[in-house]
């Protein structure tokens, strides 16, 4: 027989020394709320192409169905923040922070491995499964029964230390008792939903993902709708603007993980420069991010956007000019719309 209270701090001391900034452990009851929730966003269309989404029914909201056996879920977070001066002009690339470094599918995955070895080492086998952001999982929905944050009003899990971290999870067969969620610390505070420069965030908690810069540079495959591209800004790949707005990421900690730290100059690039990029170029030097499975089409797509939003100068002229003939006709229309707002 276990002692299941000691185990579980146990488990939280290895997360830490792993690099994890909190662990958790959630009931795989998440509620009728959640579920509701999730269908109700997915009828109203908020989840756009991602069809995905809806694949699995309501399996997202039933970690047991998804894992059979499954009795509880370790849910941990791993900081993502890294200290840089980032240039304040509509002349150089927004990349969202979390992918100026190398992709964190591989990092997170490996740790979380290495932290059920430790279980077992401890205890012996038992059933679990390794997740992040690699299947139908509510991931910030068990974070927040686990006690690691409150749902924030963008709709990302959120703390008094704030949002910049990546979730990943351990479903496990292990009857350990579940963490107390904790009070919310939003109030009246809107600042996220202001900041947003597509109104992507339609109410406090609920996102309209067909609105939102992330879905539209990231996971729309096709021609970006012509009334949101001037809102887009110098946004190349994700947005972050919710989250520079939220007060409570001013006492965010900064990662301890190399391998998150800026690549090939991702952090202070201007556009021009990275629509220069050709195909070989974009794939050898974003090898181990997360912006390269995106390809390079939509990448030159969002930069011909962006380009088309920045100060007009006779570079951004005829870095779009020198892609006006390309094969591909989603990359010719938003270079020709770039190119329309130029005068002259």
């Amino acid at each position: 027989m276990h002692d299941w209270i000691a185990l579980k701090e146990r488990i939280r001391g290895w997360g830490q020394e792993l690099g994890f900034s909190a662990v958790g452990f959630a009931s795989i009851d998440l509620g009728g709320d959640a579920e509701q929730g999730l269908l109700d966003w997915l009828a109203a269309g908020c989840h756009g192409s991602m069809d995905y989404m809806a694949r699995h029914g309501t399996k997202r909201a039933r970690p047991a169905e998804l894992v059979p056996g499954t009795r509880c879920v370790i849910t941990c977070r791993m900081d993502y923040l890294t200290e840089t001066c980032r240039p304040a002009s509509a002349d150089f690339a927004e990349i969202s922070r979390y992918a100026l470094g190398r992709d964190y599918h591989k990092l997170l995955r490996n740790r979380l491995q290495k932290l059920a070895d430790r279980i077992v080492q401890a205890i012996g086998e038992f059933g679990y499964r390794v997740f992040t952001d690699s299947a139908p999982v509510m991931e910030i929905e068990l974070a927040k029964n686990a006690g690691t944050g409150w749902r924030g009003k963008h709709t990302l899990l959120l703390s008094q230390t704030g949002s910049w971290f990546f979730l990943g999870e351990l479903f496990v067969d292990l009857a350990l008792p579940a963490d107390a969620p904790i009070e919310e610390h939003c109030g009246t505070c809107t600042a996220c939903i202001d900041i947003c420069p597509t109104q992507a965030i339609t109410a406090p908690y609920r996102l309209d993902a067909r609105r939102c810069i992330s879905y539209l540079t990231i996971e729309h495959p096709g021609s970006i709708p012509e009334e949101l591209r001037p809102l887009l800004g110098n946004h190349i790949y994700g947005c972050d603007d919710c989250q520079i707005a939220c007060p409570w990421n001013r006492f965010a900690t900064p990662t301890r993980e190399v391998d998150f730290l800026p690549r090939s100059g991702l952090d202070r690039a201007t556009l021009v420069e990275l629509f220069a990029w050709s195909e070989m170029e974009f794939n050898d030097r974003l090898a181990g991010s997360p912006i390269r499975r995106i390809g390079h089409e939509r990448w030159l797509r969002n930069i011909a956007t962006a380009l088309g939003n920045a100060a007009p100068s006779e570079a951004a002229k005829n870095a779009l000019r020198s892609r006006a003939d390309l094969p591909s006709a989603l990359v010719r229309e938003h270079v020709g719309w770039a190119l329309a707002r130029y005068p002259g």
